[in-house]
């Protein structure tokens, strides 16, 4: 396979295409997904490959045995970070030739003498993070959220802040701590001030809660001093994965202020493990809602920048039945990628291949589609019932929480797989 050109940079894969490989109906890894991670197997030391119906096509595999013509380097370590760094040009035609080799009608893989051990079962594989993040970003960008929360702690009159709409609102968190799915973690402790007119108290947060988020990873860094522009934006985003943003709500309601999220957020982040490439969510495209006021000139866009991702949260308690609790979609967004990266930049700030931009809840306009238990429970005061005859109003030690997201169109689904989070006792 030769190193290809710009011109593969938007390739796309047919939706009339099908597999050999046998995918369920119901899988988020159809042969028009094709996303990138990282895993390993009892077997198999840890190294990028493709999800593809219930199985893992390993990419270090791959190019040994010269289906695809990559450095080894760049898929037979633990991120995927040297692969993106190829760039666009180069990992959007893997990804179409990959495609073409699980086709229905070609046999070349498939009838390869080996292909047992370069398609392996998902069951047998364990895996981990997709990529090395230096930094990470969360955003604050779903209206309906932002305006949930300001009726809850001012009035509905002033609920967005005078700032709002006129930026895409974000803070820096910490990268050390963001997690691959199927994490455990810790109930975090910190100060909160239950009682306002007494003394702040330590221990374990009361009021744990997820943000149902959707996040970017950088493909292509910016030098420190230079813009990237909305224009720009998307040939630097590699894919999306679903990101869990746990938050410990007391203790961020007594140290925001003035300077925002520290110990309430900085804990725990969990994220889905498969990077679904923009270019396969190209076919979910929407406008989004139109913004009033007028941005100002380097936040404006042209085309399309919202896509229409279907995504959900579930509680299971522990022992117990997995219960669906929200239903929301990244469509709702106010403000989009392309701004958001756009924004980040526009003060010269250097972004570095792996670097994770996360979206902010993302609240839809009806009280089953809020992306948070803040939300949901609303402040604490509606409880929400479960199928055990408990009630919910925070994440309870035990809890395992799961983020799911999926596009549909035309019979055609592209999903992220899930974020799984076990929540335990503090230590």
């Amino acid at each position: 396979m030769d190193i290809c050109p710009a011109k593969f940079i938007s390739m796309q894969i047919p939706f009339d295409w099908t597999s050999w490989v046998n995918i369920p109906s119901n899988s988020d890894f159809s042969i028009q997904n094709i996303p990138f991670g990282i895993f390993k197997t009892a077997s198999k030391s840890p190294r990028a490959g493709i999800a593809i119906g219930d199985k893992i096509l390993d990419l270090q595999w791959l190019v040994e045995n010269k289906f695809i013509d990559i450095p080894l380097h760049t898929v037979n370590q633990l991120y995927l970070n040297d692969f993106i760094g190829l760039g666009k040009p180069i990992t959007n035609k893997v990804r179409y030739d990959i495609a073409t080799l699980l086709k229905a009608d070609n046999t070349s893989l498939k009838n390869h003498a080996d292909i047992r051990n370069g398609l392996i079962d998902s069951k047998e594989a364990s895996l981990l993070m997709p990529v090395k993040v230096g930094d990470y970003t969360d955003f604050y960008s779903s209206k309906d959220h932002a305006y949930n929360v300001g009726v809850m702690f001012r009035d509905p009159a002033n609920a967005l802040l005078p700032n709002w709409k006129h930026l895409p609102v974000g803070y820096h968190g910490r990268a050390s701590s963001i997690l691959p799915s199927g994490a455990s973690v810790y109930r975090p402790k910190g100060q909160t001030k239950p009682v306002e007119t007494e003394p702040p108290v330590f221990g374990p947060t009361k009021r744990l809660d997820f943000e149902l988020e959707v996040g970017f990873i950088i493909g292509k860094g910016n030098e420190l001093g230079d813009s990237i522009s909305t224009a720009q934006a998307e040939d630097h985003i590699f894919g999306l994965i679903l990101f869990n943003d746990l938050s410990a709500r007391d203790i961020q309601q007594w140290e925001y202020v003035p300077l925002g999220p520290f110990l309430a957020k900085n804990f725990a982040s969990v994220i889905s493990p498969w990077v679904v490439t923009l270019e396969a969510l190209d076919p979910f495209r929407v406008d989004g809602e139109v913004q009033d006021p007028k941005v100002l000139p380097y936040l404006s866009f042209e085309g399309k920048k919202n896509y229409d991702i279907q995504l959900e949260v579930s509680i299971t308690p522990q022992g117990g039945q997995e219960q669906t609790i929200c239903h929301s979609n990244f469509k709702f967004m106010y403000w989009n990628m392309c701004q958001q990266l756009a924004h980040h930049t526009v003060n010269g700030c250097n972004m570095n291949i792996g670097d994770i931009l996360a979206s902010g809840t993302i609240s839809g306009p009806t009280e089953d589609s809020y992306g948070s238990m803040l939300e949901l429970g609303w402040k604490g005061t509606k409880p929400i019932p479960m199928n055990d005859g408990s009630t919910r109003l925070f994440l309870q030690d035990g809890d395992t929480n799961t983020l799911r997201g999926f596009a549909m169109k035309d019979g055609v689904r592209v999903g992220f797989g899930e974020s799984v989070t076990k929540i335990l006792p503090a230590k």
